[in-house]
């Protein structure tokens, strides 16, 4: 058996239209930008492994109709959408800390630290009004510059307005604050009111084609961990029962040990990217290296974010001691482009 959940992104062109209004909090104003002026070379603005721990789930849509495209000419983007996204892969994740950190060397602007850190589908829509951004920092870097960094955590915010910070320095952790639905940093660049996609440069606006010439904003050492990957696996693991993919997100099903009454065995993956046509395998060994399930499907539609699980049944002689490994593969045009391994034991 194998399910998945709607695409993680948020899909109304409204909240993409307002996203602009949501951020600019009243102390940080846009900037006129000048005829003339430097860019900021931008260092990575988290503080984790990238394609380890962190990874960009969304980047700048460069489509101007109800479509998305990345800079790549990719799918990893949703209608509107003016930033780069680096998410946590779960919330336990995001409660062990994760620093978000100055991109660039500035002048705080603007700050908000009291939202709570709440899937906006459980929020009230009231609490998120003019406040999509959650808990943000808001840097000037002069010349009409500006990084943004949203969705941190309530309570880590580590600067104040007027403070002057340097490249690397802490501002935040990842949070779960604003209008969000999984744990990550929104950075946005803006010159004045016009937003820069940072993979692009200063002639990469949203309505940029996506083959334009590049001038990226980013360090090599940032652009090198920031290397482009259309696919990703977030985590994966057992379970004794269907898995629920947000309980899952949250921290369900990481158990190491099963035990020998248990109904099924499971094993759930979540993985970043997939496209219309992937493969999805799964394959569960016994101890002895016996295959006791594989199964392969392929998905019908593009999903920024995809969760899916397959199992089988516990035998009428019961699950033999030791330990089980699930493998997953998605493949695409006949190439794995993601490949999961996990262990569990049953006694």
């Amino acid at each position: 058996m194998v399910s998945s959940a709607p695409p993680r992104r948020l899909r109304s062109a409204a909240l993409a239209a307002i996203w602009g209004a949501i951020l600019a909090l009243p102390a940080a104003v846009a900037l006129a930008a000048p005829a003339l002026a430097d860019a900021p070379v931008l260092e990575l603005p988290i503080d984790c492994r990238m394609g380890e721990r962190c990874f960009v789930q969304n980047y700048v849509d460069h489509d101007p109709s109800p479509d998305r495209r990345d800079y790549t000419c990719g799918r990893l983007s949703y209608d509107g959408h003016t930033g780069t996204d680096i998410r946590l892969p779960d919330h336990p994740a995001m409660r062990q800390g994760v620093a978000v950190r100055a991109a660039a060397a500035g002048v705080v602007r603007a700050t908000r630290d009291e939202m709570d850190d709440i899937d906006m589908r459980e929020a009230d829509p009231a609490s998120l009004r003019n406040r999509g951004g959650g808990n943000t920092v808001i840097l000037d870097h002069g010349d009409g510059w500006q990084t943004i960094y949203a969705h941190l955590r309530r309570g880590s915010v580590a600067v104040k307005p007027g403070d002057r910070v340097e490249a690397g320095q802490t501002l935040g952790l990842v949070g779960l604050s604003g209008l969000t639905m999984f744990p990550h940093v929104h950075f946005e660049v803006r010159r004045g009111s016009t937003v820069i996609d940072p993979f692009i440069g200063a002639a990469g606006s949203p309505a940029a084609d996506c083959h334009t010439a590049r001038s990226p904003l980013w360090s090599a050492k940032a652009a090198e961990a920031l290397a482009y990957h259309e696919s990703g696996g977030l985590g994966a693991g057992f379970a004794a029962a269907p898995p629920d993919p947000e309980k899952t997100r949250k921290g369900d099903n990481r158990a190491d040990t099963l035990g020998r009454d248990a109904d099924t065995l499971i094993y759930w993956v979540d993985v970043l990217g997939t496209l219309a046509g992937d493969e999805t395998w799964f394959r569960i060994v016994s101890p002895k290296g016996t295959v006791l399930s594989e199964r392969m499907n392929r998905l019908a539609a593009s999903n920024v974010s995809w969760f899916g699980f397959s199992g089988v049944k516990r035998p009428a002689e019961g699950w033999a001691p030791g330990s089980y490994r699930g493998v997953f593969r998605l493949v695409r045009a006949g190439k794995p482009v993601v490949e999961m391994e996990r262990r569990i034991d049953i006694r």
